[in-house]
């Protein structure tokens, strides 16, 4: 998807320069331009209604139900687009925002984790302030580029929760700089455009995330004010974002259908590319259902620092955590007495310890993780089989 973004991107930049120098006028002249008639807008609007064409990519189911969950999947991805890229899009005073969470999912978010975005340059310094308070896991990285440069996004700093040098009270404080900088530095350089935040919870009912808080170290008290660029750049990505989205984990689930109950190991460097933690395995595929079926997975875990396993909607969306059991992990998974562990996925409650619910879907995707293997620990596919319901003894 970025492959795709960076080079229509790339080439509608190239053509739009030719434009400027043959008729003269300035980029602002133009950006100004599409602004006052109207064309930043309409192209916007048209973008979207172009996106609406993934739910029809083959393979998708056509049911009334799988079709409102994808109308709905596109009006999530547009809020969060323009959060991203026109409301919290100014590097002078970035704001850290979830872009992935309850109500706005894609990729197969993981219920375990809290994604945090803000987006910075190079150009400036900045300071993260915060509480660790008590979730499992904390790791703050920068990407040199953003969506639309030359190049992609690449990894530029690392600062991992076990590296985090903490006050008495649990407070710290991270300056990101060019130059190593404070007991806490996290590294830019002239192409940063991104610093990401990952928190993984052990136990999401009872950890609290951290508090977290970027600002700039230029010493400006306010922003200035909107300008005709930053108006129509931030509508352009907005809408190739929706429309480019949905398109890359419609073609993911279609090559899940291939191996449908099943969990084969997913392409590192595949997940990777698509902003996946290079410490996790991952095991993408799909399931499918019927009423008096079960899908019961049998894996023992090797040693890992944690595991989970969801269950997501075909659009790759993560089911209703909120209010349905859909994942479990190392902390919350019931365990047999030689370590194994069993998981039961169906449309009723089979009283099994480590059951599942479909929250009345009959087909989706779902994916398993293994987190950062032990030295000397190898990964294991898991066993998965379908069983009648009515053969599955409680545990």
């Amino acid at each position: 998807m970025r492959k795709l973004l960076f080079s229509f991107l790339n080439l509608s930049n190239y053509f739009s320069k030719i434009k400027r120098y043959v008729s003269g006028k300035t980029e602002e002249d133009i950006h100004a331009e599409r602004i006052v008639s109207g064309k930043s807008w309409e192209e916007f609007c048209d973008q979207l209604k172009l996106a609406a064409t993934n739910l029809k990519y083959p393979g998708t189911p056509q049911d009334a139900f799988s079709q409102a969950e994808g109308i709905r999947y596109l009006t999530r991805l547009t809020r969060v687009s323009l959060e991203a890229f026109v409301e919290f899009a100014d590097p002078l005073f970035p704001v850290f925002k979830r872009m992935v969470h309850e109500t706005v999912k894609m990729g197969a978010d993981n219920p375990d984790n809290h994604y945090f975005n803000a987006q910075i340059s190079g150009d400036h310094e900045y300071k993260i302030k915060g509480s660790r308070n008590s979730v499992d896991y904390i790791g703050f990285f920068t990407q040199n580029g953003n969506y639309g440069t030359t190049g992609g996004m690449t990894p530029c700093g690392v600062l991992e929760g076990k590296d985090l040098v903490l006050e008495k009270d649990g407070s710290f404080e991270i300056v990101l700089s060019r130059q190593r900088k404070g007991k806490n530095w996290l590294k830019i350089e002239k192409d940063t455009g991104l610093v990401m935040v990952r928190q993984t919870f052990y136990d999401r009912f009872k950890e609290v995330p951290a508090e977290l808080n970027i600002e700039n170290l230029n010493g400006l008290k306010s922003p200035s004010r909107i300008n005709p660029k930053m108006m129509d750049e931030g509508l352009k990505m907005a809408s190739l974002f929706v429309a480019g989205a949905p398109l890359l984990f419609a073609r993911w689930a279609k090559g899940f259908q291939k191996h449908p109950n099943q969990l084969p190991q997913f392409d590192p460097e595949v997940s990777n590319a698509a902003g996946g933690d290079a410490n996790i395995i991952y095991y993408h595929s799909y399931w499918k259902l019927k009423e008096d079926e079960a899908l019961v997975i049998k894996v023992r875990p090797p040693d890992c620092q944690n595991w989970n396993f969801q269950l997501n909607n075909y659009w790759m969306e993560s089911l209703d955590y909120r209010y349905h059991t859909i994942c479990i992990n190392k902390n919350s998974a019931f365990y047999n007495d030689d370590g194994s562990v069993q998981v039961v996925v169906s449309h009723r409650d089979t009283g099994h310890k480590n059951w599942l619910d479909t929250c009345g879907h009959h087909e989706g995707t779902m994916c398993w993780r293994w987190y950062r293997l032990e030295e000397g620990s190898k990964a294991i596919e898991p066993v998965c089989e379908i069983v009648p319901i009515e053969s599955l003894s409680v545990i």
